[in-house]
């Protein structure tokens, strides 16, 4: 079944065939499909902007739709980044600059009080209109330097165990991550639909 997710973000896109394509879904970028829309964020929780970006897709397509709002949730600072997560350190700021922002917040905070979530929220929108929000999470702690060479965003600062996401591999991330998490979810809930 093909379906289009409402991102052109190379990143989500690569992570969610690796897990979808196996299920038997052919998923696509809005661009792909021809949907060169760009949708306002203005919800306040990951769910809102996930149904916000979902059904204006759906409502350009009218085909199935997947999307996704994500980002990081830390304890200390009472949840933020949170939606906020991309715009933290500013509207053009890199990977690097919202990572420096992150930690110099967190500036002699202790281990034990840098607890933190990656939190993704998928919407899916079927052919037929039908919404399912799923909420997936993955918990550690932020460290106090960056760390490895992989991954994107927060990555390098989000420790899981004794190691931070940007230094393992794709394919133990993609197994452990809060979008792998949300993606289990709804593979679950789309075969229980099916049956």
């Amino acid at each position: 079944m093909r379906v289009i997710l409402a991102s052109n973000n190379k990143h989500k896109l690569d992570e969610i065939k690796k897990i979808l394509t196996p299920l038997g879904y052919d998923v696509v970028s809005q661009s792909e499909a021809g949907c060169n829309i760009d949708v306002e964020e203005t919800g306040t929780t990951f769910e809102e902007n996930a149904v916000l970006k979902a059904q204006a897709v759906y409502n350009f397509t009218k085909t199935a739709v997947i999307s996704d709002d994500s980002g990081l949730e830390v304890d200390y600072l009472n949840g933020a980044p949170g939606v906020y997560s991309h715009r933290y350190a500013g509207e053009n700021a890199t990977d690097a600059e919202r990572c420096a922002k992150l930690l110099s917040e967190l500036s002699g905070v202790d281990e034990r009080e840098r607890t933190a979530r990656f939190v993704c929220v998928i919407c899916f929108i079927n052919e037929n209109g039908e919404k399912t929000v799923i909420r997936g999470t993955c918990e550690g702690y932020i460290g106090t330097e960056p760390r490895g060479e992989n991954g994107f965003g927060y990555d390098p600062v989000f420790m899981y165990g004794d190691r931070s996401f940007a230094e393992i591999s794709s394919d133990e991330k993609n197994s452990v991550s809060h979008r792998s998490d949300a993606l289990r979810k709804f593979s679950e809930t789309i075969k229980n639909m099916k049956g």
